[in-house]
């Protein structure tokens, strides 16, 4: 998912290319790029209401990003109601999804989806997973938020179900598109995670992957950390780290997903700061990024 599908000045929306070849279906993930915010750098395309940017700056960035996501070219004016109403939700980290048929607000959660057309469902980013799915058979979508926990509760795969239930979709007639976040070289977690995830996949030990740390003071000066243990001084434990696209993709082919319908995008959020918003990354002081998805009014 490298290409750069739809450009109005300088935002650019990234797009997958298996999504892009239904005329129904609208689809995008946004980059940090091309927006009117200030707080996180000139022209940044923040689509989040974050404490440090102003709610006016925030909605006409989600006006313009929704106006390219939908294709209507034209002037940057931030003029949201030209691309139908947005659907989002507060996050909460959990595997709760919204089926929606018509404009609601105030929804929690971490899922959503529909049938309805001239809705966008949106998700908001900044280092988790936005994971689009598409029924191409029932012309159903849906947009999930996958973070660690999320995926621990298989949010994803509980999305296949979800689709499956309401809309008789059936997984082997699903596309799924995972828009960028950060990935396995860049997220560290703790032991903690790692235990969690081997109680709930069978798969968990492939998820992770273990990076020595090698510290220079301790191998200058290795008799000021002498301990009693063999073989004479301590070592620093292993940084860990989780391959949360890996993860969700085992999650999806679980499910009945082919592995020919699921596309990823490459890019790391916190390696590429440049383009992409990233929490970790910049410290906590940072916009939000979304994955949107919708259905084309006849």
């Amino acid at each position: 998912m490298p290409q750069q599908a739809a450009k109005q000045s300088r935002l650019t929306v990234l797009r997958a290319d298996h999504l892009g070849k239904f005329a129904w279906l609208v689809h995008g993930f946004s980059t940090r790029t091309g927006g009117f915010s200030r707080v996180y750098g000139g022209g940044a395309l923040n689509l989040g209401f974050t404490k440090e940017d102003s709610r006016a700056a925030v909605e006409r960035n989600r006006g313009a990003f929704l106006q390219a996501v939908d294709g209507l070219g034209g002037e940057r004016k931030g003029d949201r109601s030209q691309a139908g109403p947005l659907i989002t939700l507060r996050q909460i980290h959990s595997d709760i999804i919204r089926f929606v048929e018509a404009p609601e607000s105030q929804l929690v959660g971490d899922g959503l989806i529909t049938s309805t057309p001239g809705l966008f469902l949106a998700v908001q980013t900044a280092d988790c997973l936005p994971i689009i799915l598409a029924d191409p058979k029932h012309h159903a979508v849906g947009v999930f938020h996958a973070g660690w926990r999320g995926t621990l509760k298989r949010i994803v795969e509980k999305g296949v179900g979800e689709m499956r239930r309401c809309f008789g979709s059936r997984p082997r007639d699903l596309r799924a598109a995972i828009g960028p976040g950060i990935h396995g070289c860049c997220y560290e977690v703790g032991e903690e995670v790692r235990e969690k995830f081997e109680s709930q996949f069978a798969y968990a030990a492939s998820l992770f992957r273990e990076v020595k740390e090698s510290d220079p003071v301790r191998q200058k000066y290795p008799l000021l950390f002498l301990t009693a243990r063999a073989p004479g001084h301590g070592e620093l434990p292993p940084k860990i780290f989780l391959d949360l696209v890996e993860a969700n993709r085992w999650q999806l082919l679980a499910a009945g997903v082919p592995a020919k319908n699921i596309e990823a995008s490459p890019y790391c959020t916190n390696c590429r700061t440049d383009l992409l918003f990233s929490y970790r990354g910049e410290k906590g002081r940072t916009g939000r990024m979304m994955g949107v998805v919708g259905i084309r009014q006849k």
